[in-house]
């Protein structure tokens, strides 16, 4: 029994010994402990503070970017609705010319004149659908260029001067601008 109390007494004596090593390395080290706890709490402190900042900052941005694209979606519908009232004001000019025709060559069968004026619509569609803006003014071109003809041939029909009883001009306009854009 005098061997087991002296392990056991051994052992506490070990265990005290590691627990003073233990204190001793903590008072020794104590004020580094204290200093790195500091630097955490502060650490911890700015990390806070500068994340805080970042989100202030991202939802100034967020804001702004919101501002932007709302300013940017009223100025799109805008514009679009100002399309759709200049198509709408095409698509009248091309019925009033569809009318003018018909008045104007009365022994034309409806269906030239329809052919006309369906022909301007198109030329109208495909300017108004070219994403290009090369290709939208080239298109323009054809239309001013289409309108103009007819027009031109219209007056000098009532005016007496056009010897022909049909808008040649215009016809052979819709042939050539339609064997032009045939694929080869």
């Amino acid at each position: 029994m005098k061997i087991l109390n002296h392990q056991i007494h051994n052992i506490v004596n070990l265990i005290h010994s590691i627990k003073d090593k233990n204190l001793d390395w903590r008072a020794a080290n104590q004020d580094q402990q204290i200093k790195l706890s500091h630097a955490r709490i502060l650490a911890d402190k700015k990390l806070a503070a500068e994340l805080a900042k970042k989100s202030v900052q991202l939802a100034h941005e967020i804001a702004l970017l919101k501002t932007r694209q709302q300013s940017e979606l009223a100025m799109l519908k805008t514009r679009c609705k100002e399309d759709v009232e200049d198509y709408q004001q095409y698509l009248e000019s091309l019925q009033q010319l569809k009318l003018a025709i018909q008045s104007s060559y009365a022994h034309l069968p409806d269906a030239i004149a329809h052919t006309i004026h369906h022909h301007a619509k198109s030329l109208l569609n495909s300017m108004w659908e070219a994403e290009d803006f090369e290709e939208k003014i080239t298109r323009e071109a054809q239309l001013i260029k289409f309108m103009t003809t007819v027009h031109e041939e219209m007056r000098l029909y009532r005016a007496g001067t056009l010897g022909e009883n049909l808008p040649n001009k215009t016809l052979n306009l819709i042939h050539q601008e339609k064997s032009q854009s045939k694929p080869n």
